[in-house]
Order: C-alpha cells, then sequence, then structure tokens
C-alpha cells in the first residue's frame, strides 16, 4: 500500500449510469444500505455547507507537508472524478487550495476528500468547488517528497482503492467499493421507498413506538409507565 514514486495511469471506473443511481441519495441512506460500514472519520468535514460529492476516485498518497503528487495527480483526473488524499502520516497543513482547485476543475475534477488540511476557502465556496478536509489551515506546503498516485489509500480511517465511488455530503463521507455500486444503489433505493412511508406514517401521528413494534420488548425489558 505504501510503495513511493508511482503513478498507475490506467485505473477501472464504474459505469456512468451506476454512479449517476448512487448519486440520488445522502450519505447516510448509502451507508446504511452498504451495511453500516464505509464511513470516514467525522473529522472529515465540507469547507462549506453546500457541498457534496459523487464520483469515482482517484487517489493519492501524500507526504506530511508535501503537496507535491497532488499535482501530478492532476494529470490523472477524467471528467467526474473525485481525488482522495491520504497521508502517510498525520498532517494538517494547507495542502490545497485555490490554485490546485483551478487546475482540477479544468480536468473535470468533482472535487477533494483529504486527510489533511485546506485553504483559500472563501475562494473554494465561490468556485463552488467541493472540499472535505481533516482541518482548514493557511499553512503552506512544500514540493519535494514523492508519494504515489492511483494506489490503496487510507483516509480517515476507510481504505480507498482507484475507482471506489466516494458519496459526500454534510453528513460525512463514505466509500462504496466499485463492485458494489450497482447492489448499493438497489439498496438505497428500497431503503428510500421504506423511509417515504414510514414518513407519512410519522406525519399522520403513529408513534415509532407502534410503527417499529417496540411496547413489547420495552414491556419485557421491564419498562413501567406510572400515573
Amino acid at each position: 500500500m505504501f510503495d513511493l514514486g508511482i503513478v498507475h495511469t490506467s485505473i477501472t471506473r464504474p459505469d456512468p449510469v451506476e454512479i449517476d443511481r448512487l448519486r440520488a441519495f445522502g450519505v447516510a441512506t448509502v451507508h446504511e444500505a452498504l451495511g453500516r460500514v464505509g464511513l470516514m472519520r467525522p473529522y472529515i468535514r465540507p469547507i462549506y455547507p453546500s457541498a457534496k460529492l459523487c464520483g469515482p476516485a482517484v487517489t493519492v498518497l501524500l507526504q506530511p507537508g508535501d503537496n507535491w503528487m497532488l499535482h501530478v495527480a492532476a494529470e490523472q483526473v477524467q471528467p467526474g472524478d473525485v481525488v482522495v488524499a491520504g497521508c502517510t502520516t498525520e498532517s494538517e497543513d494547507g495542502f490545497f487550495g485555490e490554485l490546485l482547485a483551478s487546475s482540477m476543475r479544468s480536468r473535470g475534477a468533482m472535487g477533494l476528500v483529504i486527510d489533511g488540511g485546506c485553504r483559500d476557502t472563501a475562494e473554494l465556496e465561490e468556485m463552488d468547488f467541493p472540499v472535505f478536509s481533516r482541518a482548514i489551515n493557511a499553512k503552506g506546503t512544500v514540493k519535494a517528497t514523492l508519494g504515489s498516485v492511483n494506489v490503496p489509500v487510507v483516509c480517515a480511517n476507510a481504505l480507498i482503492h482507484p475507482g471506489d465511488v466516494i458519496v459526500a455530503d454534510h453528513d460525512g463521507v463514505v466509500v462504496v467499493p466499485q463492485d458494489r455500486v450497482s447492489a448499493v444503489a438497489d439498496a438505497a433505493q428500497k431503503r428510500e421507498d421504506s423511509e417515504a412511508q414510514k414518513r407519512r406514517e410519522f406525519d399522520e401521528g403513529v408513534l415509532g413506538l407502534d410503527l417499529y413494534g417496540m411496547r413489547e420488548p420495552l414491556a419485557a425489558a421491564g419498562l413501567t409507565y406510572l400515573d
């Protein structure tokens, strides 16, 4: 996983139609549909509230305080990709800003997820270039040490392979293995349909105690109501 100085120029991406299906769902729904796995640690946050992402991952392994490989990764981006950057060790330096965003957008990047710092946040919001980062930090970086591009990386405790689909919104970031995109989209749709029915019942005044059949197990557990 930590071979350095490698750029894989050919990666497999899922069917764009299946990615579009997944794009219709929020992170919480996708996480549940995936079997309640795949979430990045919740310290990865959007740099502005409306930021959203869905697309296949171009992965980057960074060295602390060094953003050289983000420039290398820009060349590998295809339209619709999400750049996902992990680091060989914890670092909150400002790896990414407006200029790199302009470079990546010119290649068709949807945005960035980075287990590190980001800066130029006002400009990135004005560009509507979604970034989900570990920190906001004005501290600059150097370009001196090799990492790798399109290798498996760990980002915020989640393992990402090139081509896995990243879904991100204000609730967090979830990683969908590329061979499960279609099945997860199916499961997410079923969950959405079920929740729509429950929402109607809640709107009509039905209580979760009854909708989910909670009364008997609560009584068996010893719950007592007193006047």
